[in-house]
C-alpha cells in the first residue's frame, strides 16, 4: 500500500478524495467503515446517499472553494459530523496527483452535540421531575414548623414520607447522571472481552436480598461455558441488574423471575453471533400498544403503582438499558402478555 494511503488509513476521521468526475480516487478506513463505501472506483453517489453530502459535491461543482456543514447518520448509532467539502486547484499545487479534484472530511463532533443536548435534557429533565418531591418535602417542614410542631405521631410519620422523597431524589438523580453518560459515549462501541455469566451473577447476587424482601424467587439458567462477548462489564451488569429488579418490582408475590442466557448464531437484525439473557416474570404484564414506549424516559406503564414506590422507581431503567445496549451493538427485545408475564431479551454480540 502506498505510503499516503496508509497515512489516509490512520486517520480516525472519514477521508473521501475524489477526481473530476465525482468517482472515489480513495476513501480511508474510517469512510469505510462509516459509509460502506469502496477504498477506490466508482461514483461518489453509489456510496453516499446522504443529501447533505449530494449538496456539497454540487456547490463546488457551481464554483465554490469549500463547503462546510453539519450531517447526522442514524445507523447503527446515531453519530454527527462536520463535513469539509474542499475543491483543489490542480494548478495551484503541481505536484499533487491530477486525479484529485476535491475531498471529502468528515469530523466527528457526535460527543460534542451530545454534551450539549445532554446539559438541556438534564436540566430540563431534573427540574421536572424534581419539582414534586421537593414541593412536598417543603410542604413536610412548614408544617412540622407550625401545626405539627408539639405532635409526635404526625412529626414521625412525616419524616419517614421526607425520608422517601429524599432517597426518591437521590436515585433519580443518580439515574438522571447515569443515563447522562451512556448518551455521551453511545456512539463509541466497547472493545472489551466479557463474561457476561460473571455479570449476571454479579446482578443477582445484589438484588437476592430484595427478591426476598419481595417474596419472589429468582431461578437462573446461565451455562458455564458462555462465549465472551464484546462490551463494558459494569455497564452490562447495570442491564441485568435493571432488567432483574423490574421483574422483581412487577412480578406477583409469591411467583419466579428466571434469567436464561444463551448462545445465538445470529442475532435478529445484525446477523452477528452473540449471547442472549432472557428475563422473565410473572406480573401483569403489558398491553402491546404500550411496549413501544417502554424505554421512553420517565414512562411508567402503571403510574398509581410507581408512585406507591417511590424509592425503587424513577421511569429511566429502561432507557438506560436501551442506551447501554445501542452501545454494545446488541438489541433488546421486549414480549408480555396481558395477565402471564413479560419477557425482556438482550442480545450482545459476541464478535
Amino acid at each position: 500500500m502506498p505510503v499516503d494511503k496508509i497515512i489516509y488509513d490512520s486517520l480516525p476521521d472519514p477521508v473521501i478524495l475524489l477526481d473530476g468526475d465525482r468517482h472515489v480516487v480513495y476513501a480511508n478506513r474510517a469512510a469505510r467503515d462509516l459509509l460502506d463505501c469502496r477504498a477506490e472506483g466508482g461514483d461518489l453517489a453509489l456510496s453516499v446517499r446522504h443529501p447533505a453530502v449530494l449538496d456539497a459535491m454540487d456547490r463546488l461543482r457551481d464554483g465554490a472553494s469549500e463547503h462546510v456543514t453539519e450531517i447526522s447518520f442514524p445507523v447503527p448509532v446515531e453519530r454527527t459530523f462536520e463535513l469539509n467539502a474542499i475543491h483543489i486547484d490542480p494548478d495551484a499545487v503541481p505536484d499533487l496527483d491530477q486525479d484529485v479534484f476535491d475531498v471529502l472530511f468528515f469530523r466527528d463532533v457526535t460527543q460534542t452535540v451530545r454534551a450539549d443536548q445532554m446539559r438541556v435534557d438534564f436540566v430540563a429533565n431534573a427540574s421536572h421531575e424534581l419539582r414534586s418531591p421537593l414541593a412536598a418535602l417543603l410542604g413536610f417542614v412548614e408544617t412540622l414548623k407550625g401545626a405539627a410542631n408539639d405532635d409526635t405521631a404526625a412529626r414521625a410519620r412525616f419524616l419517614d414520607i421526607m425520608e422517601r422523597e429524599a432517597h426518591r431524589m437521590r436515585r433519580l438523580i443518580d439515574d438522571l447522571l447515569s443515563l447522562s453518560r451512556v448518551e455521551a459515549n453511545e456512539h463509541v462501541r466497547p472493545r472489551s472481552d466479557v463474561q457476561l455469566g460473571g455479570c449476571i451473577r454479579a446482578a443477582l447476587d445484589l438484588l437476592h436480598p430484595r427478591a426476598t424482601s419481595e417474596d419472589v424467587t429468582i431461578v437462573a439458567n446461565v451455562p458455564d461455558d458462555l462465549p465472551e462477548v464484546i462490551g463494558d462489564a459494569d455497564q452490562l451488569t447495570q442491564v441485568l441488574n435493571n432488567l432483574v429488579e423490574n421483574a422483581i418490582i412487577h412480578g406477583r408475590a409469591g411467583t419466579e423471575v428466571t434469567i436464561t442466557a444463551d448462545v445465538v448464531q445470529r442475532i435478529p437484525e445484525s446477523g452477528r453471533p452473540g449471547v442472549v439473557v432472557h428475563v422473565n416474570d410473572r406480573g401483569e404484564g403489558i398491553a402491546k400498544d404500550m411496549i413501544p414506549r417502554l424505554t421512553e424516559r420517565f414512562f411508567r406503564v402503571d403510574p398509581a403503582r410507581s408512585r406507591s414506590m417511590p424509592t425503587s422507581s424513577t421511569g429511566l431503567g429502561l432507557a438506560i438499558v436501551k442506551h447501554i445496549v445501542a452501545r454494545h451493538r446488541g438489541r433488546l427485545a421486549i414480549d408480555s402478555e396481558v395477565g402471564k408475564g413479560s419477557t425482556f431479551s438482550v442480545y450482545i454480540p459476541s464478535e
